[in-house]
């Protein structure tokens, strides 16, 4: 009888419990998910000797639960309190904000100025990468970075030459005294035969030496590189170097990706500066775990916070214009290209990606855009092109 006795006890209690309002059961829950988060916790503040892996671990799956828990359920006592901190952020920030920013002016355009000298901050930038891949990778050796970055620039020479030879159309050692005159000028004409002698000379002997310098291996005893070394380090200078970098805008708009719609000089150095961040920052993590505080702290500056802020001052900039002049054409569908023809009427080549215009004309993203910049009327109908 005792046992029946306790059990209706607690099925009272319990539809004592369902009988209260939704609002009182969420605040109940809310309170619940509070102290549930408060004892997952705990581990945070308890001077144990976990090892790092286990800590992260630990962490990856339980605060995120713990964030989107509260998230969903919120105490309603934390709502007063965070509409007062909002309030005080709202009063007093921004003065503080104002100040921080005029403390900065002086910081920000001597950065500024240290991005605009391009070919300087590329090659800081680069070996900054490097010597961040010999800590890490290689801490054995302390020339490595030196050694693949002067055989990165000797590559990229002999590149850029054979470059210019192929896109070379005038072949005459001379130079005429005007475009439509056949007299020679003799003081520009030795000079420009001096240069291109000078030009072909130093390929031939650059070549030679790097033909003779990894065929007899002199010198070479300290610089051994691992293959996942030679690989980063290649991809990154890459990503970096103004010739390579052209050429792989070159290739990728070779291909004419639809998505794209014709901006890959735009869209290309945006990716590629994007992954030279991405990468500094991961290869900059592990020094915070080897103690190296000050080289985490320069690399993060240097080759993240600088490199995406010489992202937004040039490329990514245009990128974003652009875009915003094509953001108001909506995309056709397959059946609206179908239904009108797939053929750009600018043109007139198949369309697989296009934009269509407030009176329902279909042109090419490119073709659109390049229209509009003489003119802010439709190409086919002539009417205006306006957004309310």
């Amino acid at each position: 009888m005792g046992m029946i006795t306790r059990f209706r006890a607690r099925l009272h209690s319990l539809q004592a419990i369902t009988k209260l309002d939704p609002q009182a059961q969420a605040e109940k829950t809310a309170q619940t998910v509070c102290l549930l988060s408060i004892v997952l916790l705990l581990p945070y503040f308890a001077k144990c000797h976990a090892s790092i892996f286990v800590g992260l671990a630990y962490s990856c799956f339980v605060l995120p639960m713990v964030i989107s828990a509260n998230y969903k359920y919120p105490v309603s006592a934390f709502k007063g309190f965070a509409t007062q901190i909002t309030e005080w952020s709202a009063c007093y920030m921004e003065p503080a904000k104002r100040f921080i920013m005029w403390m900065y002016g002086p910081m920000n355009r001597a950065e500024q100025a240290y991005i605009r000298l391009t070919n300087i901050f590329t090659m800081i930038n680069q070996l900054m990468f490097f010597m961040l891949c010999d800590k890490v990778l290689v801490p054995d050796q302390r020339v490595t970075s030196l050694y693949s970055l002067m055989f990165y620039n000797v590559i990229a020479y002999c590149i850029s030459y054979i470059k210019e030879l192929i896109e070379k159309e005038d072949w005459s050692p001379y130079v005429n005294m005007t475009e439509h005159s056949n007299i020679k000028h003799l003081a520009m004409s030795a000079t420009k035969i001096v240069l291109e002698w000078t030009k072909a000379v130093t390929f031939i002997i650059t070549v030679v030496f790097m033909l003779l310098v990894f065929g007899l291996e002199q010198g070479l005893e300290h610089y051994r590189p691992t293959t996942l070394y030679t690989l980063l380090t290649w991809f990154y200078y890459m990503a970096t170097e103004k010739v390579l970098v052209e050429l792989i805008i070159c290739v990728i708009t070779y291909f004419q990706l639809p998505i794209l719609e014709n901006l890959e000089s735009l869209w290309v150095p945006v990716i590629l500066k994007g992954y030279t961040a991405a990468i500094s920052l991961i290869f900059a993590i592990p020094l915070l775990f080897f103690g190296l505080y000050r080289s985490a702290f320069l690399s993060l500056y240097m080759n993240v916070y600088l490199r995406y802020k010489e992202m937004q001052m040039n490329c990514l900039r245009e990128l974003n214009m652009e875009r915003a002049v094509l953001g108001q054409y909506r995309y056709a569908t397959v059946e609206e290209l179908t239904e009108f023809d797939d053929i750009c009427a600018v043109c007139l080549s198949p369309m697989q990606v296009a934009r269509i215009t407030p009176c329902h004309h279909i042109f090419h993203g490119d073709c659109l855009r390049q229209c509009l910049k003489t003119s802010d009327q439709c190409p086919i109908c002539k009417r205006e092109l306006k957004f309310d």
